[in-house]
């Protein structure tokens, strides 16, 4: 048995530090939050794995009602589809010939287990160099393997995606050309949305989605091509999408977990409501008049989003967090307060951006009962940790 088994049944005490944390009880709110979410608005739920990397959770999230899960990186669904998750879409554009063969296998295999592999394109070439490996895996195996095409659409996010109405067509009736590739929607994702704080910005920018994948869709099956799914949606603006009425799935995957930059967030009341599970465990190494000095530093919590926020149990013990380096936070009293925790204190940080937090770490140590008084109940494997490719 490692070190990090033999804290099963061990309070959170125990846990060496730095060390990122679930508050299970939370994590099951939002669970149980989402899944109703989705089950009241009639949409599919197709969580983000990329968020967690964990084949535990991704298997967690579909026996709680999910359809599969959607991924970034060919790596992220090897990863997946080794630990038992065979439904999977990878929403994002593979173009590289060893990568394409990479996909064509694990449709194979994933096909073999009951479930299906999507992938995203938004050019012609990358629709021809998907059909070209999917034809020489057909050549290769004897197996007619097919593949789900979602084609990727730009509803403001101005990254990948071609553009909404004609050229979407002519993209959709490419695709039809090609025997292993089989048309099944549209991506229409706006993660920049996932973050404009006020609620009148994320509501203008869903509007403009909304009407751009609803032109899109109906410019298509206006040449007979039957459009069966417009999928998108994130943590943030999910309540829109799914009122809508145009899209049919929510990619939303931050929920499990939620981050600091997603609390700042202004809240809609039409938003289902989730809570903080995700927690880097730290304490206090050195302390001085005016500041103490955790061990958690940027290696343990990631900065893209903003630093962490310190978790507070009172308004006295509000302490805010400095950047101090690759290994050291710098703590100091929060306006209004005024005390400072004593050398060896365990405290909790909450991570400004729960994804590329997650990819720092090879576990995810899961506590029952609390932050102060939980008992360690699982130790979850990040699958994916460095699933780049």
């Amino acid at each position: 048995m490692n070190t990090l088994q033999r804290l099963i049944g061990q309070p959170v005490g125990h846990i060496d530090t730095p060390a990122l944390v679930i508050d299970l009880d939370a994590m099951d709110r939002n669970l149980a939050t989402m899944a109703k979410f989705a089950r009241t608005h009639k949409v599919k739920l197709r969580p983000h794995a990329k968020m967690h990397k964990s084949a535990e959770l991704a298997r967690l999230q579909i026996k709680s009602g999910a359809v599969g899960v959607c991924v970034q990186k060919t790596s992220e669904a090897e990863a997946l589809v080794a630990g038992g998750v065979y439904d999977i879409f990878i929403s994002n554009e593979v173009v590289a010939p060893l990568k394409l063969a990479r996909v064509a296998a694990l449709t194979r295999l994933a096909q073999q287990h009951g479930g299906r592999i999507a992938i995203c394109v938004d050019s012609v070439e990358g629709v021809n160099r998907l059909a070209h490996v999917m034809n020489e895996s057909r050549a290769a195996t004897g197996v007619a393997t097919t593949i789900d095409v979602l084609i990727e659409i730009n509803v403001g996010q101005n990254r990948c995606g071609m553009e909404p109405g004609e050229p979407a067509v002519a993209l959709a009736l490419e695709i039809r050309k090609h025997p292993p590739l089989n048309f099944v929607g549209l991506q229409a994702y706006h993660g920049r949305a996932q973050h404009l704080r006020t609620v009148a910005e994320r509501r203008a920018a869903i509007a403009a989605a909304v009407k751009a994948a609803s032109d899109t869709r109906q410019r298509i099956e206006a040449q007979g091509v039957a459009v069966g799914l417009i999928t998108g949606a994130g943590t943030g603006t999910c309540a829109l999408e799914a009122a809508s009425g145009v899209y049919g799935e929510l990619q939303a995957g931050s929920y499990l977990f939620m981050d600091a930059d997603y609390g700042a967030n202004e809240r809609d009341a039409a938003d289902p409501r989730f809570e903080h599970a995700l927690f880097v465990k730290t304490q206090v190494m050195s302390a001085h008049a005016g500041h103490v000095v955790c061990d958690a530093g940027h290696k343990s919590h990631a900065i893209d989003s903003g630093l962490p926020q310190v978790h507070a149990f009172s308004e006295r013990s509000r302490l805010e967090y400095a950047n101090g380096g690759d290994e050291h936070g710098i703590l100091r009293p929060a306006a209004g307060s005024s005390r400072l925790p004593s050398l060896g204190s365990m405290l909790w940080l909450i991570p400004g951006h729960c994804d590329p937090t997650v990819n720092l770490h090879d576990h995810l140590i899961g506590v029952r009962g609390g932050l102060l008084k939980g008992v360690v109940e699982r130790i979850i494997k990040v699958d994916g940790r460095g699933a780049l490719t």
